[in-house]
């Protein structure tokens, strides 16, 4: 047995690369008095449950380089730019090495292909795999836009076999319009993910398309809040801008705070590279084939739903401003953030432009700020504001949307004609953008200015002002002002719902039935109207026309489908359908042949769908207009977040409240709890009494309690040191 013993530990020990002398001795030192045969069990238990050497992680594993959470290095991108907005980035390969972002990256384009969510646990090696090898292609400048046969990983629905495809095929491939290749679209969102916290610490905040955070209303609450009392307006439309810039004009605004090579020469060569977009031509005029029955599509598993019909309608509704998206090369997704990055420079020209026609007068006692940033208004009345003169401030304001400009004069007409040719020479000079007085006109408020399908007027007020003299009278004068209108624009609502085939004519506009849902069921139809009737209402939601453009398309969507319930269950008029279905349409409408039991025992039965009526059929049921109160200098809440954050992990920010609260005589809640728990242990002092101590007296009494009790304890550590030093002496 001990022969065998010995044997195999040898053999183990020269197996696992040990040493066999060191070992032994080390056991030598703690072999059991019992005897040999002892000992040499306790060493095979040794060996038997005791590993020699541990299992190293696998280099080949893609999975090993996740060592952080994607969604903690891009905020830890957002505070460090945020922190510092006007540092140059100079280093931002290593953020493009980082896996992590690259699997995010994954996921987000995942959820566009298929229109579900990827964890990271069920992504497959071979997929991050060919993930690794994407990363690694970019990194070495192997890496080609818009590749149309040779992929390092491919979408989850791409199941085509690229190496048997026939030759017509391929050229199909090469030479008709595709859509962006699935790594593409991987690449976007990483250089995304990299640029646009940079970028975002650094806008204007002027700017409020393409940027998140900001939409539409922001702009309208924006218009409502500091555009009161301006007279003259400039509308710009530059949205030829967003078709596209010069290769030169785009590389050179981004390297204006980004001097990174990699990602440089990555934006560069995705606006470069030329996108097939032309079909094949044989030469020959196509055949007309007659149209056969086409069977409904059944959608795959792994396949994203079509947007619904109240979704496309609604984005029907889009207004000027809001319906031309910048797609650039083979940016994609990054295009709009380019966008905002080239127009950034018109923002802070204009901003300059504020600061220089800024007139402060003192008899203007709303606008006599040293930079004009004070509240807009007045404190009593915050919409009033007084009517334009010789002894009036003058001022401009500015804000963009997109491509679309609204700059708002508050002066003479002169200044509003300067302002627009400077802008014309800037334009000219900057973006090679020919703009000419048409293209800019200077509109008065009283003619109504068409901004987002709102439009902007005034109504002159004379409310009686007053107020106390020196003498202690009071004075009651007649003032005059201004309060800005935003309102829908009726005309324009009516043009969209045309352009939709909901009606026909100007003067007396008639609903025409929406045939698309003549296949569906009424309950399914209504709550199609109902979602878009929801999202209507919240478009409008700070227009002061609310209640009444949104009670004129309920009414049009109404009488859409009476007519084609009318044509649908052959009732010939929209009298009988409202006779039948009553007002909402809530009631089921059957065909006269084939009448079937009555709805409410079918609904009760489980054999028939709840219908839920038409909303918005009485304008008492529309709501009231959102007049909440828009701040001055606002920012979105991730912004706020991230602000308070950097603000609270600064160490300055930590020291000024603490000599704050030494200043107040008040305690943190810190020590608060610390007097608590000590002058509970050590001094048997109840919590009841130390919070009756808080609460009575002030905060220096507690602090005295709590350095009383450490005075208490260095006392009695004292007087047990010498006790032990007298015990020593005696010994001694």
């Amino acid at each position: 047995m001990r022969c065998c013993v010995s044997l195999l530990t040898r053999r183990f020990l020269k197996d696992s690369r040990v040493t066999i002398s060191s070992s032994w001795n080390f056991f030598g030192s703690h072999r059991s008095p019992l005897g040999s045969r002892d000992g040499d069990f306790l060493l095979f238990r040794f060996f038997s449950f005791t590993p020699m050497h541990r299992r190293l992680p696998d280099p080949d594993d893609p999975a090993n380089l996740i060592k952080e959470d994607g969604v903690s290095v891009c905020s830890q991108m957002w505070i460090e730019n945020f922190k510092e907005p006007d540092r140059i980035a100079t280093n931002l390969s290593s953020y493009l090495r980082r896996f992590e972002l690259w699997v995010l990256s994954y996921q987000k384009a995942c959820i566009d292909e298929t229109g579900s969510y990827v964890p990271k646990s069920s992504i497959q090696r071979t997929e991050l795999e060919d993930l690794l090898a994407l990363r690694n292609a970019v990194l070495d400048n192997r890496f080609r836009w818009g590749s149309r046969l040779e992929f390092f990983i491919k979408s989850p629905r791409d199941k085509t076999d690229y190496q048997s495809l026939s030759k017509r095929k391929i050229k199909a491939i090469l030479t008709t319009t595709q859509p962006t290749p699935f790594q593409d679209k991987i690449v976007q969102e990483v250089l995304l993910m990299i640029l646009e916290p940079i970028y975002e610490a650094r806008f204007s905040q002027k700017s409020f398309a393409f940027r998140p955070g900001r939409n539409a209303h922001t702009v309208l609450r924006v218009i409502r809040r500091n555009f009161a009392g301006y007279l003259w307006y400039i509308k710009g439309d530059l949205s030829t801008i967003l078709d596209g810039m010069k290769v030169g004009l785009v590389i050179g605004s981004l390297m204006r705070d980004v001097r990174d090579k990699k990602i440089i020469d990555l934006v560069k060569a995705a606006l470069i590279t030329p996108v097939i977009t032309s079909k094949p031509d044989d030469g020959e005029p196509k055949k007309k084939t007659k149209r056969k029955y086409q069977k409904k599509r059944v959608l795959a598993e792994d396949e994203p739903k079509p947007d619904p019909y109240w979704l496309e309608t609604f984005f029907g509704f889009a207004p000027e401003e809001a319906g031309k998206l910048p797609n650039w090369g083979h940016c994609g997704i990054l295009s709009p953030l380019l966008a905002n990055i080239c127009l950034d420079e018109l923002d802070r020209w204009m901003e300059s432009k504020i600061k220089e026609f800024y007139r402060p007068s003192k008899s203007d006692v709303i606008w006599n700020s040293p930079e004009g940033e004070a509240e807009h208004g007045n404190t009593s009345w915050p919409e009033f504001v007084p009517t334009s003169g010789p002894d009036k401030t003058r001022k401009i304001d500015y804000v963009r949307y997109g491509g679309h400009i609204l700059i708002g004069v508050r002066g003479p007409r002169a200044d509003a004609a300067t302002l627009r040719k400077q802008l014309i020479e800037f334009c000219d000079q900057k973006y090679m953008l020919k703009l000419d007085n048409e293209s800019l006109p200077i509109d008065h408020i009283t003619k109504g200015i068409m901004f987002l399908d709102h439009v902007l007027c005034r109504r002159v007020v004379y409310p009686t002002l007053r107020y106390t003299a020196t003498g202690g009278k009071i004075i009651s004068e007649k003032g005059v002002g201004t309060l800005l209108s935003v309102t829908a624009s009726l005309k324009q609502c009516i043009r969209q719902f045309r352009k939709l085939n909901f009606i026909k004519g100007d003067r007396d506009p008639d609903p025409q039935p929406c045939f698309r849902m003549f296949h569906a069921t009424q309950a399914h139809t209504n709550a199609q109207m109902n979602k878009f009737l929801s999202t209507i209402v919240e478009w409008y939601r700070y227009a002061d026309n609310r209640k009444k453009i949104v009670n004129f398309c309920s009414y049009i969507i109404r009488g859409s489908l009476a007519k084609l319930y009318a044509a649908k269950y052959k009732l010939r008029s929209r009298a009988k359908v409202y006779k039948i279905g009553a007002r909402n349409l809530s009631r089921p409408l059957k065909e006269k042949k084939g009448q079937s039991p009555d709805y409410h025992n079918l609904l009760r039965m489980g054999l028939a769908e709840s219908i839920n009526g038409l909303q918005y059929t009485r304008m008492s049921l529309v709501p009231e207009t959102d007049y909440s109160p828009f701040p001055c200098n606002w920012r979105p809440d991730h912004e706020k977040a991230l602000m308070e954050y950097i603000r609270l992990d600064d160490s300055k920010t930590l020291e000024e409240q603490r000599s704050c609260i030494l200043e107040q005589g008040l305690v943190s809640p810190q020590d608060y709890i610390s007097m608590l728990v000590w002058n509970y242990k050590r001094n048997a002092v109840r919590m009841d009494q130390l919070s009756l101590h808080s609460s009575s007296g002030n905060g220096i009494e507690n602090r005295q309690l709590l350095l009383g009790s450490n005075l208490e304890k260095k006392g009695d550590n004292s007087k047990e040191e010498q006790d032990d030093e007298r015990l020593y002496v005696a010994q001694g």
